[in-house]
């Protein structure tokens, strides 16, 4: 049996993958810079045929960053001014800014308790609510998103969508490699925005992202927007924007995507470790009244655990507890987009989304990464365990 170790546990280690990887990536790197072209061309088409194929999607357009896939994303599907799309308050920024980005507005919707993903219920309950008091608007979209790599329920999604006649936009930035009864994340919805920040599972040596699509006119025009609305130089159709992706990321990306289902599987392998030194150390609890709530994953969901998420008791302290004994962890997130300053004009309050307020309350992120050695693991919980003695 593996002991645990006093030594730091860091809540990410980039440097033990470059070391298995180092080689194939030097060379693919140098191979960009021996043909001098390093914007779009033959890497980045390259890469984007690899990544689409990767979610059967049959179309992938490279861009500048995630934040930058969500908005060419809708955008090319047609959210634009005066447009209303629903959303999370329980994720990144970038879902709530991209939305604005459009000129469309946000509309918040609590989530589901158990998977922290956009709740359908509270999705249906806004869309009538938005027909009911507001007469003459529309509601262009939803933008759920994969939380923690996990994704969203795409079945009661796809029946609000033929209800309302709408698009679905996946914000799969966390879930490269994830899939809904069997469909890779990518291909589910109208469109999909990919993040490919150092931090992600599919990761770039800086920032990248990429919007997959099962439509040929949201591609095409996802390739407008991103070259400033050209398609012949220094003819501009329409105002676009510079997010173009570099080749020198393209290729990084090429090469960890053929390790990717390897390392996606590794995650899932820690995360199960996880969930058994909890069990086995008696912290696992159905609430936090009584212990550690453990990620839950929905059984038509592949989870692809991009984060592994505890709720946990005095979640805060615990956290001072594991920083004080180099034990690396993150809270996402603390503040819902709802209770952001710079989102008050939409005019929510404390109190509007309950279960989301108390997730910000209650997660902690702990290390996981294919490379997290099971000794590693077991320090995180033993030390998890001391503070709850």
């Amino acid at each position: 049996m593996t002991t645990a170790t006093s030594a730091p546990v860091p809540m990410l280690d980039f440097s033990r993958q470059f070391s298995a990887i180092r080689e194939e990536v030097m060379a693919a790197v140098e191979e960009v810079c021996v043909s001098q072209k390093f914007i779009l061309g033959p890497a980045v088409s390259s890469f984007e045929h690899a990544a689409a194929q990767a979610c059967n999607a049959p179309f992938g357009v490279g861009c500048a960053s995630g934040t930058d896939a969500l908005w060419l994303a809708m955008a090319a599907a047609g959210v634009g001014p005066g447009d209303f799309v629903v959303t999370t308050p329980f994720s990144f920024f970038a879902t709530a800014s991209a939305i604005l980005r459009c000129g469309a507005t946000p509309v918040f919707a609590d989530i589901d308790p158990a998977t922290f993903n956009l709740s359908p219920v509270a999705v249906r309950d806004a869309i009538r609510f938005i027909q009911g008091n507001l007469p003459g608007t529309r509601v262009a979209a939803i933008l759920p998103v994969h939380l923690y790599g996990q994704c969203a329920d795409w079945d009661s999604f796809s029946t609000i969508k033929e209800e309302f006649s709408l698009r679905l936009i996946e914000d799969a930035a966390q879930a490269f490699g994830a899939n809904w009864n069997g469909s890779p994340a990518g291909s589910l919805g109208d469109a999909a925005a990919f993040s490919f920040y150092p931090t992600k599972n599919l990761s770039a040596f800086g920032d990248a992202g990429l919007v997959t699509t099962v439509d040929a006119a949201i591609a095409d025009r996802s390739q407008l927007l991103r070259a400033h609305g050209m398609r012949q130089r220094y003819i501009h159709e329409e105002v676009g924007w510079n997010s173009r992706l570099d080749s020198i990321q393209a290729v990084v990306l090429e090469v960890k995507l053929r390790y990717l289902p390897a390392w996606n599987a590794a995650r899932r392998t820690c995360a199960a470790i996880y969930d058994s030194l909890f069990t086995a150390a008696g912290l696992a609890a159905a609430d936090t009244q009584n212990g550690i709530v453990l990620p839950i994953t929905d059984p038509r969901a592949g989870h692809v655990f991009h984060q592994y998420v505890i709720r946990a008791p005095r979640r805060d302290a615990l956290r001072q507890h594991l920083t004080d004994r180099q034990i690396g962890t993150e809270i996402y997130y603390p503040i819902p987009l709802h209770l952001q300053t710079s989102l008050a004009s939409l005019g929510y309050k404390p109190g509007d989304f309950p279960v989301t307020e108390t997730a910000a309350a209650e997660v902690l992120a702990l290390p996981i990464y294919p490379e997290l050695r099971e000794d590693e693991q077991r320090t995180v919980v033993d030390a998890i365990a001391s503070f709850y003695a």
